[in-house]
């Protein structure tokens, strides 16, 4: 259970960090006053706030770092449990 978490984990923090490599921005629209018709019409600006994220230039190198340390770790539990008797 613990192998399988740390690799869904590490994995995440790959594909986050290739996201954000890839991306320059991100516009996060409120729930609360957006509906789907607003997102699927193009020529429509849905209304409400919206919140842009624009990610630094070290966070998507730092999360696919951290998250291959974090697959690399996942694969190596087995080997610990079984030197620790555990």
């Amino acid at each position: 259970m613990w192998r399988a978490l740390f690799l869904a984990i590490g994995a995440m923090l790959v594909i986050v960090g290739v996201e954000t490599l890839l991306i320059d921005s991100a516009t996060i629209y409120s729930t609360a006053e957006t509906s789907a018709n607003d997102l699927t019409d193009l020529n429509n600006q849905p209304s409400g706030p919206t919140r842009v994220i624009k990610p630094k230039d070290w966070m998507p190198w730092t999360a696919m770092s951290v998250g291959s340390i974090v697959v690399l770790y996942a694969f190596t539990l087995p080997q610990r449990w079984k030197a620790s008797g555990g």
